[in-house]
């Protein structure tokens, strides 16, 4: 039996491992972690019906590769699809933003022809398939042009930047825009019980179809065998021979996993640039957005030290967390920022203010507890033109493959595509055997 070694235990990972069992590969899984599940697992509090996520992760009814692959693993009904409040800033003041009625009377786009051009610019957004010829051009040019300055300025320029930074705000493409406004929908799903629910039924289901899921497992080393086969290299010892191996983790842990990668090909994966994420996550003893309001888009302008606030309680019933309030602070940010070096105490001295901002009475005797969770690894920043500068999942090295959120492109990020490209790359890896 042909036997193929996949690293990393995430949404695409598992994916890889049922497609490819299923047309009769042997297949294993590394994982480094403790549990399936990638950036999106979750943990459990004491007294708690549902998980939640380390990084506040949900779903959109266009989800359909996603919401398949989770009909197929007979889990179906326990997809919850519900409408929380999303808000954006506008001096001093917060307003819904998550219908086009709500988005047409948010003040921040002024009146008459500014309206009348961000309505227009949107809906054009919401029907264009045609992402290549957005992609090169920056969003910047693209919106200020058609949707016009006024309307960037107010509300997209911060939001670039928050998500961005300064350094990359003005170089992201107009196509990763454009996939936002068009992939999104006002319901937002999640799983019953919770997304690590999810993880560990799908690992438990592919153990029982032969797939051996190795966890605490990380992979130092990939090596090919004069024969064409590959040795998998971890602390504890070498594994193998394997005849295709498939890495789903970070360009930059490719670099370091196989050395014998052609120049060309490492080039093109040195050359991805990506922000990390840092989240708090807190439990409360009291809500704390008085509206009700789920998502907060925060100016960081306006003295937020965070990009978003997301009320977790807001969306998911409270009833499920033993009555508690759950809250994410959440930012993107470059390597090296001091956030990722803070402790979870230290990083709540620094949010608080935020927290207050947001609601006066907020006080720090409502904590129950805070987690910090980080991740080097969580948002691609796509250039003009970025789909010719994207490795090829099938590297030059025969045999070895390789997929990434940096290749889920003109997508940003989402579970959906994670799983839509790993699809795609099964059936090729099964075409070539």
């Amino acid at each position: 039996m042909r036997r193929i070694a996949v690293i990393g235990c995430g949404i695409s990972g598992m994916t890889l491992a049922k497609r490819l069992n299923e047309a009769g590969f042997a297949v294993e899984i590394f994982e480094k972690e403790s549990m399936p599940g990638g950036i999106a697992r979750g943990f459990k509090a004491q007294g708690w019906e549902d998980s939640v996520e380390f990084f506040y992760h949900h779903w959109f009814q266009k989800d359909n590769d996603l919401l398949g692959l989770i009909a197929e693993l007979g889990l179906k009904d326990r997809v919850k699809f519900r409408t929380p409040k999303t808000v954006m800033y506008h001096k001093g003041k917060f307003y819904p933003f998550d219908t086009i009625p709500a988005a047409i009377a948010y003040p921040g786009l002024g009146f008459g022809i500014h309206k009348i051009r961000f309505g227009l610019a949107g809906l054009y957004l919401r029907i264009t398939k045609d992402w290549r010829t957005l992609e090169k051009v920056t969003a910047k040019e693209w919106m200020t042009k058609y949707a016009g300055e006024f309307a960037y300025k107010t509300m997209w320029e911060p939001m670039m930047i928050g998500k961005f930074g300064a350094e990359y705000a003005d170089k992201v493409n107009m196509a990763w825009l454009w996939a936002r406004i068009y992939s999104r929908s006002t319901s937002l799903g999640t799983f019953d019980g919770g997304m690590q629910d999810l993880f560990d039924i799908f690992a438990e289901q592919l153990r029982k179809q032969g797939v051996s899921i190795r966890l605490n497992t990380e992979v130092h080393n990939i090596r090919k065998n004069p024969d064409d086969t590959f040795r998998v290299v971890t602390a504890e010892e070498e594994t193998g021979p394997f005849d295709r191996v498939v890495v789903t983790t970070s360009p930059q842990s490719m670099l370091g996993l196989c050395e014998e990668l052609p120049k060309d090909y490492r080039a093109q994966l040195a050359a991805l640039k990506h922000l990390g994420a840092v989240v708090l996550c807190v439990r409360l003893k009291n809500p704390l957005s008085p509206q009700g309001y789920y998502w907060y888009n925060l100016p960081k302008n306006e003295g937020y030290p965070f990009l978003a606030l997301v009320e977790h309680t807001n969306f998911i019933p409270k009833e499920r967390y033993n009555n508690e309030t759950i809250i994410y602070a959440g930012d993107y940010l470059p390597q090296g920022h001091e956030y990722f070096k803070l402790s979870a105490e230290e990083l709540l001295e620094k949010l608080v203010p935020g927290f207050r901002k947001i609601n006066p009475e907020f006080s720090r005797d409502w904590i129950i507890d805070a987690s910090k969770f980080a991740a080097d690894y969580a948002q691609p920043v796509p250039f003009v033109n970025h789909s010719r500068a994207i490795p090829d999942m099938k590297t030059p090295l025969e045999g070895l493959y390789f997929i990434s959120m940096s290749q889920i492109y003109p997508w940003d990020r989402g579970m959906n595509f994670a799983v839509r490209w790993a699809n795609d790359l099964s059936q090729k890896i099964i075409q070539a055997s």
